[in-house]
């Protein structure tokens, strides 16, 4: 039973274990925000489209930012607030970035603190945003559409990522021809159509492996020929292999 969505006041700056499915409704912050799933998946959703974030990424939304959280998995969540002043140093769109064994150990300190207040929280936090500076973008980004054509498209996917027709094929359901929303993907996503669906795949694999799947279930829910290719593809995007993230799943509990 997925939890029911929670007023973003009944998450604050700090450390908290959620459960799966929970979700906070669309808000938006005075402030920065980093989330942290120091274990489980998160997904943060903005017009701009969805990021997800297993446990080697952190998530960052600037100010203003209208956005929604959802966990999968039980969730070791942290939530680091940066103040307004402070967020012209980090990019000004959402964005989902590397996390080094530093700036892992710098967020599992920074919120187990209470006192954001002292001297040495702020040094902390200075380090942070140095490292998130430094730290490559790795956002497992899927962007929302704007053509209604690639918009038939993407949500047929969505529903069921393990399809296996091709772009042109799709197309006939959509009412455009191969070629056509072949360029649609580039032009509006920045990425091919078979990028796309590699990230879509992946968002899922991140869910399935989270909730115990084995490695080769998962590869044929979503979509995989064969497991090889389903840990090549996962390492090549997500940073470590299929096994080895489930393992630091079971570590993290």
């Amino acid at each position: 039973m997925t939890t029911p969505p929670t007023r973003p006041a009944e998450i604050s700056h700090g450390a908290g274990w959620l459960a799966h499915g929970f979700h906070i409704d669309v808000h938006s912050h005075r402030d920065g925000q980093l989330v942290y799933p120091a274990s489980g998946v998160l997904a943060t959703t903005t017009e701009r489209g969805t990021w997800v974030a297993p446990a080697n990424r952190v998530t960052w939304t600037p100010p203003g930012f209208e956005h929604s959280h959802r966990f999968y998995g039980r969730t070791d969540v942290r939530l680091v607030v940066i103040p307004e002043p402070l967020c012209g140093a980090l990019v000004a769109h959402p964005g989902v970035f590397a996390v080094n064994p530093l700036l892992r150990e710098a967020l599992l300190t920074l919120t187990e603190r209470q006192d954001a207040s002292s001297g040495a929280y702020q040094r902390l936090r200075a380090v942070v945003i140095d490292e998130l500076v430094e730290a490559p973008d790795q956002s497992l980004h899927l962007p929302e559409p704007r053509d209604d054509r690639l918009r038939v498209v993407t949500e047929l996917l969505r529903a069921d990522p393990a399809r296996s027709e091709t772009l042109t094929e799709l197309g006939r359901t959509a009412g455009a021809s191969g070629r056509t929303l072949s360029r649609l993907f580039r032009d509006e996503f920045g990425m091919s159509f078979h990028r796309w669906r590699t990230i879509l795949r992946i968002h899922h694999a991140l869910i399935e492996l989270t909730n115990g799947r084995s490695v080769t279930d998962t590869a044929i829910a979503c979509g995989w020929s064969n497991p090889t290719s389903f840990i090549e593809a996962f390492t090549a995007v997500v940073g470590q292999t299929p096994g080895r993230y489930q393992a630091g799943l079971r570590g993290g509990q």
